[in-house]
């Protein structure tokens, strides 16, 4: 049976590696938007919002954590690692932030510090040629776990009975990998069990039926934002794998990560970084590891939110992006970090492959292509000063407009939002 679809459902997604800047794009809705959800991921992921020149990093709660009235949700598709939900809410709530209903969903997985243990053991015991670059936090193993059905859910914790027994269960299996695989030290229960029961009792008031309460929403006519977490070229099908993620980062991971019938979406949002950047290992077919690389990270902060660590940089990437557009069904862009382009004589957009010789305008996550991939690029005009300050499409350099427009026609897809510098005012809204 078809309902009649009153709420309006968006859903945000990063359309290259990761680090788009989504973070930001999801704060600039705070006005209009009932109820902010996370669909996937875990605190490997950080969102960051700049408020009157103020720093908010957001590792596992939705962005719309900074706006009162608000209701924010982590949806069951989420990895929930209990302490960093703690810690994150503890800060907020410290520096006047905390200003939004928050419901978590008791079907969400929890990462154990058995699942951190386990993703260091496995990644420092890969040869150099096959490290993956995790962060260390957890994610994957705990998402092993969820599809081996003998993972902890969020309502395993508020049961002291249930969660005595399956933390027994886990660390017998978990034990015996570390010990006999990897060499290093057991796992006292007691090191588990106390700080796990105690996380329970201190999520216990978060915890309801997100889906439920979503489903109401739709028929409520809410305004609901699924926010993804790292990017559309990590995601753990259609990604670069194995260098991905452990969940499904595009769109179609927003409805099995909430619930939410697909039939309930009503648009779909891509966050764009005016250049490309990646995190981790695995191919980049425009990183530069030269200057303009260096220049790229500096301007525009390329570090880590949530590990520091330095992002490598290059150019936009026609080729991956179509890709991510056309694979998310994207309505409209979000373009970022617009600003950190800015006085280049020239700015060079990677338009199609070279790849054993042939040219390709085709993408392709196969490893060994893009390893091989050349980029091919076409060379636009730069332009000079600074555009932080500039608050429409007409007060920007013509050459800058150029670029936007360049992008727009190389996609099909329309630019609703440009970024013009980090602080939550700094942005050109053309109809987002």
């Amino acid at each position: 049976m078809t309902s009649t679809v009153k709420g309006k459902v968006e859903i945000l997604f990063g359309a290259q590696w990761g680090d788009e800047g989504k973070g930001k794009v999801v704060d600039m809705f705070g006005s209009e938007v009932d109820i902010f959800v996370r669909y996937q991921g875990g605190a490997n992921a950080g969102h960051t919002v700049i408020v009157e020149g103020k720093k908010i990093i957001f590792k596992l709660l939705p962005s719309g954590m900074l706006y009162p009235g608000k209701v924010c949700m982590i949806g069951n598709g989420v990895v929930l690692d209990p302490e960093q939900f703690l810690k994150e809410l503890r800060e907020l709530g410290e520096r006047g932030y905390e200003r939004a209903r928050l419901v978590v969903s008791p079907h969400a997985h929890v990462v154990m510090p058995y699942h951190k243990t386990l993703d260091k053991a496995q990644e420092s015991h890969r040869s150099k040629e096959h490290k993956i670059g995790t962060t260390g936090r957890g994610i994957g193993p705990c998402y092993v776990d969820k599809y081996a059905r003998n993972g902890l859910r969020v309502e395993d914790l508020l049961d002291a009975d249930s969660l005595r027994k399956k933390v027994a269960d886990a660390l017998e299996e978990k034990n015996h990998i570390l010990t006999k695989l990897y060499g290093e030290n057991p796992i006292p229960f007691d090191e588990i069990y106390e700080p796990a029961r105690d996380w329970g009792k201190a999520m216990a008031p978060y915890v309801g039926d997100t889906t439920d309460l979503l489903l109401k929403a739709v028929d409520e006519g809410k305004h609901i934002l699924l926010e993804g977490a790292q990017g559309t070229l990590l995601d753990i099908d259609h990604g670069t794998y194995p260098y991905v993620t452990s969940s499904s980062t595009t769109t179609a991971g927003g409805f099995t990560g909430t619930g939410l019938p697909i039939n309930s979406l009503t648009r779909v949002i891509a966050v764009v970084k005016a250049y490309t950047t990646r995190v981790g290992e695995g191919p980049m077919p425009t990183e530069d590891k030269g200057e303009l690389g260096e220049s790229l990270r500096q301007k525009g902060g390329e570090f880590g939110a949530v590990t520091g660590r330095a992002r490598r940089c290059g150019w936009l990437d026609m080729v991956a992006l179509r890709y991510a557009l056309r694979l998310n069904g994207a309505d409209v862009i979000a373009l970022t970090k617009l600003d950190v382009l800015s006085d280049m004589d020239e700015i060079k957009v990677c338009t199609s492959y070279d790849v054993g010789g042939k040219k390709t305008d085709a993408f392709n996550t196969n490893v060994d292509f893009l390893e091989e991939a050349k980029p091919l690029y076409e060379t636009l005009p730069g332009w000079k000063g600074d555009i932080s300050h500039c608050e429409s499409l007409d007060s920007l350099p013509p050459t800058a407009r150029d670029y936007i427009h360049y992008i727009e026609k190389a996609t099909g897809v329309s630019v609703a939002l440009i970024g013009v510098g980090a602080d939550r005012n700094q942005t050109i809204n053309l109809g987002l």
